[in-house]
C-alpha cells in the first residue's frame, strides 16, 4: 500500500533480459504490492530473470504488441482490485524509485492519470545516448498532441505513468480495439482521457538511455512513430473512437 492505494506495476518485456533484472531490483516494494512483468513473447530468459527476483510473470504466449500487453495488464489489475497501475519500462530507461513521485497526485486527490515527463527534469537533465532522431521526435509529438488534445502537454511518448483503474470502465475507453495492440494504446489511452475531462497531470521524471550496443529500443524509426502518431490522427479527425 502506498498512502493508502494498493499499487500494481507493470513492464511488458520482449527479449531484455541483461535489462530486466534491474528493473525488478529498482522497484520500491514497500511502495508496490505486485510487481508484474509481462511476457510478450520472449525467446530469451527475461521472464526467468524477472521470476527468480521475485516479480510475477504474465505470459502472453507469443508476441501480441506492447499495447495489447498493457492491455491484459490493465485487465489483470481491475480483476485484482487494485487502486493504481503504474506502467513502466522494461528495458531499464525508467527510473522505478520515481513511481512515488506518479502516485502522489492520485494518492492528494488532484489527478486520476499522471503523466511523467523527461522534460520537467530541468535544463540539466541527462538523457543518456538518446538518439537524435528520437530527441527530435519526442519534442515534436507533444506538440502534435496538445493540438488534439486542446492542451498543452510537454512529454507523451514517456511510457512511465500511473493511472486510476477505475476510469478504465468507462465504456467510452475502448482499449480494445485491435488497432491499438502496438504503440497506439499509451497516446490513444492519454489522450482520451484528456478528451473525455478527466483530471491528468504531469510530473517530472528521468528517462536514460543505454549505450547502443546494449539496445536502445524495439521500435522501428518509421512504422513504430506512425505508430505513436496515428491516435493523434484518428482521434483527433474523430476517424475511430
Amino acid at each position: 500500500m502506498y498512502r493508502g492505494l494498493s499499487v500494481i506495476a507493470m513492464a511488458p518485456v520482449l527479449d531484455e533480459e541483461r535489462k530486466i533484472g534491474d528493473v525488478v531490483r529498482r522497484t520500491p516494494r514497500d511502495v508496490v504490492d505486485k510487481l508484474l512483468v509481462i511476457d510478450d513473447g520472449c525467446t530469451d530468459r527475461s521472464p526467468d530473470v524477472a521470476r527468480e527476483l521475485g516479480a510475477d510473470i504474465l505470459d502472453m504466449g507469443r508476441t501480441v504488441g506492447v499495447g495489447a500487453a498493457l492491455r491484459a495488464g490493465y485487465n489483470l489489475a481491475r480483476l485484482e482490485g487494485f487502486d493504481v497501475a503504474v506502467v513502466m519500462a522494461g528495458n531499464n530507461k525508467d527510473t522505478p524509485e520515481q513511481i512515488p513521485a506518479l502516485l502522489d497526485p492520485i494518492a492528494d486527490g488532484r489527478a486520476d492519470f499522471v503523466q511523467g515527463s523527461r522534460y520537467l527534469a530541468g535544463p540539466g537533465a541527462h538523457f543518456g545516448e538518446m538518439p537524435l532522431y528520437r530527441k527530435l521526435a519526442t519534442r515534436l509529438h507533444p506538440l502534435l498532441f496538445s493540438l488534439a488534445a486542446r492542451r498543452r502537454v510537454t512529454d507523451s511518448t514517456n511510457g512511465f505513468r500511473a493511472l486510476r483503474t477505475s476510469i478504465l470502465d468507462d465504456p467510452r475507453l475502448r482499449l480494445d480495439q485491435q488497432w491499438l495492440d502496438e504503440y497506439e494504446l499509451e497516446p490513444y489511452l492519454y489522450l482520451k482521457l484528456m478528451r473525455l475531462g478527466y483530471r491528468t497531470t504531469e510530473v517530472p521524471v528521468t528517462k536514460v538511455y543505454p549505450p547502443k550496443e546494449l539496445g536502445q529500443t524495439k521500435m522501428k524509426p518509421v512504422t513504430g512513430w506512425w505508430s505513436i502518431l496515428r491516435p493523434l490522427v484518428y482521434v483527433g479527425l474523430g476517424i475511430k473512437r
